[in-house]
């Protein structure tokens, strides 16, 4: 077993779009002494993910339709759970984001004057969506990357991070593991002052996912170190093809396919919406509504485009059976059927396919029709839909919680900031890429929280007096976690229960998540987070990176699931993308279908607890929950009244100040120099701060 160690001021953890904004963003505001840290830079959610319009949201830039940071930002609070002040940073910072990414290269479409073009999305009052097609998260990773290596800044490459390392709730390294070691074991311990965590959301949980393979997470490590989580309760569910996993958002369900069952051996073909719609013209009207109501929504459930959602999970996960997307054939007894009643379609789906010249021939040649690189996306990835059916479930799509953390996107952990999905800025619903903003924004927002608190810096936390013995006791620290592998001697294959596990996530807190069968879960993920030692096989050198992943995957579903249990305990409803069950409630459904099962019986959320946010947090092993209101919005009246940065103790600060420089001057004696620095700097952190207007225009 090899360690090393070495120091870097500021480390950013994850190759994603936001990732590498937030170094980016650290090199241009002068923090230089700083790298990247990956395990893989082309893996991740943002460079391998997708839709059919991969969607970016911001301010409205296009059309006469006016708009305002308030109106967005009420957008965003409006989605219940949500605190005020991130709510408004991204509304705020969202067109700045949106147009550091063009001047980077990113194709977002414009008219012939220069007109960035936009629509609306769900939960959306303006025309603030755009796209740069199918893979616009992929271009947003590739454009910064390419800027990040411009600016030579260091990325360390196959390094996993394992562990981050705190002391009196401070962020100090982080132990990394070094997958470029093939021979034996070989680790990297990285003294640093702050770490800007972009690892993503924790994809690992759930075995049905539209998450690519190489995003796992790495949130089970935070929660350990003692960060907060927040709106843990809060997933996206959505349908989503299984080989590739691929979003079947937008034109892929508004071009009316077939959809098909089989048992397990691909056998007993049916057609099972037709078994709960009575009538062809409503089944196709509400496959169409899925194309842009993606994300399971139990407000949909009764009578709504849901139920479609609900049907393929009835199909899959309680029967057993394979569900599969037939482009080839029209909907009605196997494609028996040749010509679709397109007037007899609800309004908003005739309308939309008469428009787009689409009411005539079969799914694929709709598609081809209204999208063609749709198709193309299955083609590069040996996917025929010409010749082939497409098998689909319903899978988790986004976390719109996870860690708390404030307006500069620190969490409680000093110096640990989280961008991107590992954050908790969401709530219970959001606006339609959301989340490609929120991403770029919170980088930039953790990078000037990090060089306005250098700059305000009133401690020489550098120097401390007990930094010996403070690394000391982290390093054994990094050791109990090195030692982990080799104290395993259990017979369980990781691969094995990493297959446990995730089913098991997906079946109890998926979309449908009853109070029994989650209690049954938590012992059970927490009997294995406990006994991990006992029951996982000794890894080889080549299975360390999944046996640390394992850990903290099942790290994370414990703190998760446990949220959701205690949601569930204390009375809470069903609302976005997840049903509770209750026995008091109602079975979901429409005019005409069957019942569903008691599994399905449930009561919605009436928004009462909108306003509040729950959070959790790792104590020794034991979960603990506590709420608390949301933090407001406050709207700006004036230059004076921007957004605050951290309480600064100026007096304190200014004393600081006279010593750093007459300790820097020490030999020249250059008091009145130092006293004219000192003011210079005093008013560069008011002005960051916005306390003054006097320093604003002297500055």
């Amino acid at each position: 077993m090899k360690l090393k160690e070495q120091k870097i001021a500021q480390v950013v953890i994850g190759s994603g779009a936001a990732g590498f904004q937030s170094a980016l963003r650290l090199y241009q505001n002068g923090e230089w002494d700083l790298t990247v840290v990956t395990e893989n830079i082309n893996a991740g959610t943002s460079r391998n993910t997708g839709s059919d319009k991969q969607t970016y949201y911001k301010l409205t830039l296009s059309g006469k339709d006016p708009d305002s940071v308030e109106n967005m930002a009420e957008d965003l609070f409006a989605g219940q759970c949500v605190d005020g002040d991130q709510a408004l940073c991204e509304a705020a910072l969202s067109a700045r984001c949106f147009f550091a990414l063009t001047e980077l290269g990113v194709p977002f479409p414009c008219t012939e004057q220069g007109e960035f073009m936009g629509y609306k999305t769900d939960h959306d009052r303006g025309r603030r969506a755009t796209s740069a097609g199918p893979y616009t998260s992929r271009l947003m990773t590739e454009a910064l990357e390419k800027a990040v290596k411009e600016k030579e800044i260091r990325i360390l490459d196959k390094m996993q991070v394992i562990k981050l390392l705190t002391f009196e709730g401070r962020i100090k390294g982080v132990l990394c593991l070094d997958k470029k070691e093939k021979e034996e074991p070989s680790y990297v311990l990285i003294w640093c002052e702050n770490v800007i965590l972009a690892t993503g959301g924790p994809a690992g949980m759930y075995h049905d996912s539209v998450y690519p393979v190489s995003q796992t997470g790495s949130t089970g490590m935070a929660f350990e170190a003692g960060a907060v989580g927040k709106n843990l309760t809060e997933w996206q569910f959505g349908m989503a093809s299984l080989n590739p996993r691929w979003n079947v958002s937008g034109t892929y369900m508004q071009v009316l396919p077939a959809f098909i069952s089989t048992d397990q051996e691909g056998k007993d073909e049916r057609e099972f919406l037709l078994d709960y719609f009575k009538e062809l013209p409503d089944l196709l009207s509400m496959v169409f509504l899925k194309g842009y109501q993606w994300p399971f929504d139990v407000n949909k459930i009764f009578g709504g485009s849901s139920v479609i959602d609900l049907l393929v999970y009835q199909e899959t996960v309680v029967k057993g059976r394979r569900v599969f997307l037939d482009y080839r054939i029209n909907p009605g007894k196997l494609g028996e059927k040749e010509e679709l009643p397109y007037g007899a379609l609800i309004p908003e789906a005739r309308d939309y396919l008469k428009q787009a010249g689409a009411c005539f021939g079969t799914p694929i040649e709709r598609l081809k029709h209204m999208n063609e690189p749709a198709i193309h996306f299955y083609q590069d990835h040996h996917v025929d839909l010409y010749k082939e059916r497409l098998e689909i479930a319903v899978c988790a799509q986004h976390n719109n919680g996870g860690l708390s953390a404030d307006s500069w996107w620190e969490t409680g952990i000093s110096g640990l900031y989280a961008v991107g999905e590992v954050c908790a800025s969401h709530g219970v619903t959001r606006p339609g890429g959301t989340a490609l903003n929120a991403g770029q924004v919170g980088a930039v927002r953790a990078a000037e929280g990090i060089r306005l608190k250098k700059v305000a810096q009133t401690e020489n936390t550098e120097n401390d007096f007990r930094d010996a013995d403070v690394k000391e006791t982290l390093r054994k620290e990094a050791f109990k976690r090195i030692r982990l592998s080799e104290n395993a001697k259990g017979d369980i294959a990781l691969s094995a229960l990493w297959l446990k596990a995730s089913k098991r996530m997906s079946a109890v807190a998926g979309m449908i998540r009853s109070r029994a069968q989650m209690e049954k879960a938590l012992e059970e993920t927490s009997e294995d987070v406990k006994n991990f030692e006992k029951k996982v096989c000794t890894p080889s050198v080549s299975q360390l990176p999944m046996f640390y992943k394992l850990y903290d995957m099942l790290l994370s579903q414990k703190v998760y699931l446990f949220a959701m249990l205690d949601y569930a305990k204390a009375g809470g409803a069903s609302r976005g993308s997840a049903l509770y069950t209750d026995p008091e409630g109602e079975l979901p459904g429409f005019e005409g279908c069957e019942p569903f099962g008691e599994l399905y019986r449930c009561k919605l959320d009436r928004k009462d607890h909108g306003k509040e946010v729950q959070e959790v947090v790792l104590k020794d092993g034991e979960v603990i929950s506590s709420r608390r209101p949301v933090r407001p919005m406050k709207i700006s009246g004036g230059p004076i009244e921007n957004a605050q940065g951290p309480n600064i103790n100026y007096k304190k600060t200014i004393k600081t100040l006279k010593c750093k420089n007459k300790k820097a001057d020490r030999k020249n004696r250059k008091y009145i120099s130092c006293q004219l620095l000192v003011c210079i700097q005093l008013l560069e952190i008011m002005y960051k701060y916005r306390k003054c207007i006097l320093c604003e225009i002297i500055v």
